[in-house]
């Protein structure tokens, strides 16, 4: 039966290469480049439209520039 078939977990694979050459040609930190990749990938996994992640990442950024009110 199909329980028998063991699941794997979800996993995201982050590719380094390109994550690092858009590093280079860009003026953004590191950690939010993949930050951005993460919230895109997981955003995919549960069905998000590109809006609605565009949408939770400009929230994101507003608490945190008002100092995560």
């Amino acid at each position: 039966s199909s329980s028998d078939i063991p699941r794997l977990p979800n996993m995201i694979w982050l590719y380094r290469r390109p994550i690092l050459d858009y590093w280079a040609e860009h003026e953004e930190a590191l950690g939010d480049i993949v930050r951005h990749v993460l919230v895109h990938e997981i955003g995919h996994h549960f069905g998000l439209s590109d809006d609605d992640m565009e949408a939770i990442e400009a929230q994101t950024e507003a608490e945190a520039n008002r100092g995560g009110e």
